[in-house]
């Protein structure tokens, strides 16, 4: 198991209010420098916050939710001091209720 760390909002507000595109690419690049693999996911209506320890977090957060989750607990502390207005957590995957850290609801259209 390994722990992953998160930054949870409403789509809207990641995906559209913030400059979050721009953030991720800048981020990627300097990863790709560095030679270092990437350890961050944008994940649109994460499956996580279907875990029942997981669902005060999900009764605070505006829906359709996005998270950025990452095993890196300094990129994910950085990401919530520049974006401010995002919730932040932890959880431990796979376990029973999180068999998939980076299981998404949406649907593909």
């Amino acid at each position: 198991m390994a722990t992953y760390y998160y930054v949870l909002a409403s789509q809207r507000f990641l995906l559209e209010e913030e400059p979050l595109d721009e953030v991720l690419r800048e981020r990627v690049r300097d990863y790709h420098e560095k030679e270092k693999e990437i350890d961050f996911w944008l994940v649109k209506q994460p499956a996580f916050l279907e875990a029942p320890e997981m669902a005060a977090t999900k009764a605070k957060t505006p829906q359709p939710a996005c998270a950025i989750v990452s095993t890196n607990e300094q990129f994910i502390t950085w990401l919530k001091l520049r974006l401010e207005y995002v919730a932040t957590g932890e959880f431990t995957a796979p376990s029973n209720s999180i068999p998939d850290p980076l299981a998404s609801l949406a649907t593909v259209a």
